[in-house]
């Protein structure tokens, strides 16, 4: 499978193989800092576990048992050829694989971070379409003016409020708690609505600012012009065309906004009472439990990147002139003429 991996890649469009060539690079680096970390720590799993009253051979004894007393290029080579089959070691300290602590908790962080991205695509996109018509507009100032602040504010501040507001003097929706979506889709709901509107708010910002923009400038395009003199109405010009034109750079910043849903999550997984992986990592940060904490990291990076590549991939089917290998290209979308129409 290995082998055949480059011979994907080579037969894959320019710019996709170049996403997956610059993924398994960054994965590589992100594993190397991920290990180097645990390994250079001061934390003895022996000592930890066996505590005060264990003698040196005892000691001695548990680290053979964890596999410390190779030398650092083959535990790493060990390690990381374990993870990625899926297996992140056990805990030094409740023995529970860890993939199996991680695969609890990471559905949390996705389904929460999942509806906080639906949430910042929808509130993003109607504050830019609406600021772009208006331009210049009071519709336009005001949108510009809530994007500025909400910027400015953290999460951890937009959840205090949301609760303050919503849970304690409304009643409306829990404070905290966490419900899965298979056991009980309508409670999951209730739960996750202020954690994700609390995370969304941010990157519906930064894609309603981004799209305002492009849409100002697309929208003086002489293909838009010429398309709506050939009789096409303007909502279909908007968003058959110029829209796909101009979502490129929102697009760029909705990837951007997965590191920081997932940075934003510890303090908001604290705040909610959310059981997920930033939790997780906390907790065995606090015991010294190094490998949960390289498995909760290298999850994390995985889960960044896989977001990023397919940020790329849907770049690449926004601009047909990316698929076929062609960079620096801005041609718009051609525009279909409606039938009997003549150009």
């Amino acid at each position: 499978m290995s082998a055949a991996l480059p011979a994907r890649i080579a037969r894959a469009p320019k710019p996709l193989a170049q996403g997956l060539l610059t993924t398994a690079t960054v994965f590589l680096l992100a594993s190397v800092l991920t290990f180097g970390l645990g390994a250079l720590s001061s934390a003895n799993p022996g000592a930890a576990v066996l505590g005060d009253t264990a003698t040196p051979a005892d000691i001695a004894r548990m680290n053979h048992q964890f596999g410390l007393d190779r030398p650092l290029p083959v535990q790493f080579l060990s390690w990381l050829g374990h993870a990625l089959h899926g297996d992140l070691g056990r805990s030094w300290f409740t023995t529970v694989p860890v993939a199996q602590s991680v695969w609890q908790a990471l559905p949390v962080d996705l389904s929460v971070a999942g509806l906080a991205l639906l949430m910042a695509v929808l509130l993003g996109g109607a504050g830019g379409i609406a600021a772009a018509l208006s331009n210049g507009g009071k519709v336009d100032r005001a949108v510009t003016a809530v994007c500025a602040v909400l910027g400015t504010l953290p999460a951890f501040v937009i959840a205090i409020g949301l609760i303050a507001v919503v849970s304690v003097q409304l009643g409306a929706l829990p404070s905290g708690g966490y419900v899965p979506f298979g056991q009980d889709p309508v409670q999951w709901l209730r739960f996750s609505l202020l954690p994700a509107f609390a995370l969304s708010l941010e990157a519906a910002a930064g894609i309603a600012r981004q799209l305002r923009t492009s849409l100002v400038g697309a929208l003086r395009e002489n293909y838009v012009t010429g398309a709506s003199m050939r009789g096409l109405s303007s909502r279909r010009v908007l968003f058959g065309h110029v829209l796909r034109n101009a979502a490129g750079p929102a697009l760029t910043v909705l990837g951007m906004s997965v590191p920081m849903l997932i940075g934003g999550a510890v303090v908001t997984e604290r705040i909610f009472n959310l059981p997920g992986i930033a939790q997780l990592a906390l907790q065995a940060a606090q015991e010294h439990d190094v490998p949960v904490i390289q498995g909760t990291l290298l999850v994390t990076t995985g889960v960044v990147l896989i977001a990023n590549l397919a940020v790329n991939a849907g770049l690449a089917a926004l601009n047909p002139a990316a698929r076929r290998g062609r960079t620096g290209s801005n041609e718009p979308v051609a525009i279909s003429l409606p039938e009997g129409a003549t150009a």
